[in-house]
């Protein structure tokens, strides 16, 4: 025997999971618009393979040496670096919107140096391991 209770809580959980299904068909359709484009990609091209389509391109000029380069680690980490350090920066601007109310003023000063201390530190390990320095 079925209770007005549970008929409506059946319909508060349908009511709640038709935006997810609305979500999930939009997913399914954007997952088989593009299956669809790359398997009508595939079938559709030509297929002419040539020596000098096999190639390796480079801007036109053809490759000389060996395929494999190395490039300088140092080039990641600062830009790595600039990453960590401008998102954080941008924590700091809602900092400074909330420090302006009235009685935010001192916990929000006390939170700010524990953040900043907090980037400090890790400055101070990144230039102890020589990170950023350019040799």
């Amino acid at each position: 025997m079925t209770s007005a209770a549970d008929g409506f809580t059946a319909l508060a959980a349908s009511e709640y999971f038709r935006g997810y299904s609305f979500i999930g068909l939009l997913a399914v359709i954007g997952v088989l618009f593009v299956a669809v484009a790359f398997g009508a990609g595939r079938l559709l091209r030509p297929v002419v393979p040539t020596p000098e389509k096999l190639l390796t391109y480079e801007c036109g000029v053809d490759p000389v040496g060996e395929g494999w380069a190395h490039t300088q680690v140092r080039y990641y980490v600062y830009a790595f670096l600039y990453v960590i350090f401008a998102v954080d920066s941008i924590f700091l601007f809602p900092w400074a919107t909330v420090f302006a109310a009235p009685g935010y003023g001192a916990t929000t000063l006390v939170e700010m140096f524990i953040f900043l201390g907090f980037l400090a530190v890790g400055l101070l390990y990144a230039w102890k391991k020589g990170v950023l320095a350019w040799a």
